[in-house]
């Protein structure tokens, strides 16, 4: 499974990306149940976000989605909190 983060906004407005592949992971099966959930659970167009905030773009393989703070599901903060410091 590939997965895909992008952020963007925030104070500074700096985007930041993050993927990884989940293949030959030996928690492989954590990183795909968190990313079902992470999708399931999106819109496919970009909500409104709030001043400063982040808004963000996970895709999984071939779904994208869409997110902004202070709106994430727990689900999607943990994946794009995972995605972007270690990749998958």
């Amino acid at each position: 499974m590939r997965i895909q983060v992008r952020r963007t906004g925030g104070f500074a407005g700096i985007e930041r990306r993050g993927e990884g592949e989940t293949s030959g992971r030996p928690d492989a099966a954590e990183w795909h149940a968190l990313a079902e959930r992470a999708v399931a659970s999106g819109p496919g167009t970009p909500p409104a976000g709030v001043p400063d905030g982040f808004s963000y773009r996970i895709t999984v393989d071939d779904r994208t989605v869409y997110c902004a703070d202070p709106r994430l599901t727990e689900d999607q903060r943990t994946l794009v909190s995972r995605v972007l410091k270690e990749g998958a």
